[in-house]
């Protein structure tokens, strides 16, 4: 190893205590770094990340600058000093052997692979070049990760560097390094993966993301207490932020002290009520759960029976709506209990102004550590059989809200159309908690279907964010006019896969990119979606037929489906991932829990892949696959294919949908249930004209009055799997 000169030690001297001074740097797996020479590989964040690497580093590194920045006014002498090395994209050899000198020497060689600064806090593509570097030295390759920088004055955080104000007088910042790969072993891929565990392995660690829901929706609720936290989209009443949290308190205060139970459910369609009612249940230490009011009396009784559920909030016009429901023994109607406390909730609401956070807390009971405790109950929407009950504790939903924080960098006047149930783990998260704790303005509306409604909202109080699934976005595009959704700065698609047909006639009638993003209510259940370019002429954000670039804080893995043999993340196979977002599991239920969750990593059942660029794509759910002569046939392409050659992607309502069925000579033959009426002959002939393999072709075709979808828009696979069955 070389020694340092003294004017190289000097300038450490100097510096280290300075950055000290601003950054409090925390360096995990030291006890990784070689002692021979190695090449460093860090994401780059923002613009001190190498004097933040140095500072966890206890050996000089020698930084690749691209000869642009080494050349600056100023800079030259004190990157000579400490040893930089300037590289020039068209003559990257003089680097190269340069880089493979120092290493050779015993040096920390570090490059930053994605080659420029990241502007959407996810990680870019990784250039190929510190390859030749480690392959020509034959070095081992070390990849670090640099967490919680996002969001200080040198990041891109806001759309802007420097001009904000620090979050913190000595901003926390942690530092991973990896295992060293060999060269030969550390392509891209495989450093990508690593790369996206170290931060799995650093965003898990911070400590905000052990703090109790509760306590995030009240420091989220004190924040501007005046502004308006949600409208109703039915009576336009509007409630400030610190009215909403007055009245939650009133309300928790009357459940801690009347109730005993754990869990309590909610039968509301997304309304102010509702939001009120989630966040008494979980102020009170109580776990609500959001029963899914469409999916029939049988399966809400397996829920309430599953989950002991013997106390109820709803409201009394509601209930005369759904009357066939398993109510539970006691039942609280919104519009009978909340006249009642109203001296309580004044009172509440003066408390929630005039309190500190912390006192407000203290006050209501709130624990300081959620952890891994219950926080929600969340029932799966049930496409292939009996709802599952999904346990979400603090951390999943704290975590997934943080995460989906940093993906979206909301701006101060965005608003939400909350049109998406809450029973719904998209509209739980995304426009419940999420607008709880980031201080987001919401105007709900119980049912997404209803769009002239909905663009009339988004129209009236110029809403920025429209979430919702392609379902739902198909009835726009008859129902709604260009003008009303003027306002939309941006509109996301997720829990079903989003066709390429409608994406494109949404942009072309309303001017507005559609963006998919991906999740599990297992996932609680932010993955990954595409975002708009922050700045023109930037590294891609989105790409169209994948489901965007990771969320900060999950790690992926992609597996052979049959024998969970680990594949390169450019491979297709069954994706798994971890983070803080994956769930605890499911409801009394440790069978199907163990077979999901293993080792902290969660079995999604989708298979999956990305490309280079770090964008994910899902080929399919494994159950909408069929297994034909030892081949994985997916369904959701042949649907894809048969509906653009038959030419039905412009109905409201899905026209088709293919189904598997077991066959005696291939072992399952594929059903086309259809709305309409379709010549099989045709239709083989076109799907043969469209080099689609015979393999893929249905073979039968089913006519049905409709295709069977549950309140989230999503296929019925139970349902369609019995009309597929039928002779």
């Amino acid at each position: 190893m070389s020694s340092t000169s003294p004017t190289e030690r000097a300038l450490y001297f100097i510096g280290r205590p300075l950055v000290r001074c601003f950054y409090r740097v925390t360096a995990l797996g030291l006890e990784n770094l070689p002692e021979d020479g190695f090449l460093l590989l860090p994401n780059h964040i923002s613009w001190v990340d190498a004097l933040v690497l140095q500072l966890a580093c206890p050996r000089p590194i020698r930084y690749i600058i691209d000869q642009e920045y080494y050349h600056k006014p100023i800079l030259p002498p004190f990157l000579r000093v400490l040893g930089c090395i300037p590289i020039n994209t068209r003559h990257s050899h003089l680097a190269v052997r340069a880089a493979t000198e120092k290493i050779a020497e015993g040096e920390i060689v570090c490059l930053f692979p994605e080659g420029r600064l990241e502007r959407a806090a996810t990680l870019l593509r990784l250039q190929r070049g510190y390859e030749l570097i480690a392959r020509h030295a034959n070095a081992q390759v070390v990849p670090a990760w640099l967490d919680q920088l996002w969001g200080s004055i040198f990041s891109f955080q806001g759309g802007r560097f420097f001009r904000k104000l620090p979050k913190h007088t000595r901003y926390p910042v942690t530092v991973a390094f990896g295992k060293p790969l060999e060269a030969k072993a550390a392509d891209t891929a495989a450093v990508r993966e690593e790369l996206l565990k170290l931060g799995e392995f650093c965003y898990s660690r911070r400590p905000s993301l052990d703090r109790h829901l509760a306590e995030e929706c009240v420091r989220g609720l004190k924040r501007r207490p005046f502004a308006t936290a949600v409208i109703d989209g039915l009576d336009h009443s509007v409630l400030s932020r610190s009215k909403l949290l007055g009245a939650a308190a009133a309300l928790s205060r009357v459940l801690r002290k009347q109730f005993t139970n754990e869990r309590i459910a909610i039968v509301l369609p997304a309304s102010k009520g509702s939001m009120l009612a989630n966040l008494a249940v979980t102020l009170a230490g109580k776990v609500p759960v959001d029963l899914n009011f469409t999916i029939g009396r049988a399966a809400n009784e397996s829920c309430c029976k599953r989950a002991n559920l013997q106390v109820a909030i709803s409201a009394t016009q509601f209930m005369e709506r759904i009357k066939d429901f398993p109510w539970p023994e006691h039942v609280l109607e919104l519009d009978e209990l909340m006249p009642r406390l109203k001296r309580q909730i004044i009172f509440w609401w003066i408390m929630s102004v005039l309190l500190p956070a912390r006192l407000l807390l203290r006050l209501l009971n709130v624990p300081k550590i959620g952890g891994h405790a219950d926080a929600i109950l969340l029932f799966t929407s049930g496409t292939t059989g009996e709802p599952k009950g999904a346990v979400m504790s603090h951390r999943n939903v704290v975590g997934n809200v943080s995460q989906f924080r940093e993906l979206l960098d909301a701006k101060k006047d965005d608003a939400v159309l909350a049109s998406l149930p809450f029973f719904h783990t998209f509209g739980s998260t995304v426009t419940l908690w999420y607008p709880l704790i980031e201080g987001v303005r919401i105007v709900t509306y119980p049912n997404p279907l209803e769009a002239a409604k909905c663009a009339a909202l988004i129209e009236r109080y110029k809403l920025t964010l429209l979430l919702a699934t392609p379902t739902f976005l198909r009835v726009y595009l008859r129902r709604a006019e260009p003008y009303q959704l003027h306002s939309l700065r941006l509109v996301i698609a997720g829990a079903e896969k989003l066709p390429l047909d409608l994406a494109e006639k949404f942009e072309e009638r309303f001017g507005k990119k559609v963006f998919e993003g991906y999740g599990l209510t297992e996932t609680a259940p932010v993955v990954s979606v595409n975002l708009p370019e922050p700045v023109p002429n930037a590294e891609p954000t989105s790409r169209l037929g994948s489901v965007g670039r990771m969320a900060p804080g999950i790690a992926a893995e992609i597996r052979e489906p049959e024998t969970d043999r680990k594949l390169t993340l450019y491979d297709t196979g069954m994706l798994w991932l971890r983070g803080v977002n994956i769930f605890a599991g499911y409801l009394h239920d440790p069978k199907r829990t163990a077979e999901v969750l293993r080792d902290g990593w969660l079995k999604t059942g989708d298979i999956g892949r990305f490309d280079k660029d770090g964008f994910l794509y899902i080929e399919g759910r494994l159950s909408r696959f069929s297994k034909i002569g030892g081949e994985m046939v997916p369904h959701e392409t042949i649907e894809g294919k048969i509906v653009d050659l038959l030419g039905l992607s412009g109905r409201d309502e899905r026209p088709i949908a293919v189904m598997g069925v077991q066959d005696a000579a291939k072992g399952e033959a594929l059903v086309l249930l259809s709305t309409v009426d379709v010549d099989l002959d045709q239709l083989r002939k076109k799907l043969h004209e469209a080099k689609v393999p015979n393999l893929w072709i249905p073979k039968q075709v089913q006519h049905v009055e409709s295709i069977p979808v549950l309140a989230s828009g999503k296929l019925d696979l139970k349902k369609c799997q019995e009309l597929a069955n039928q002779k």
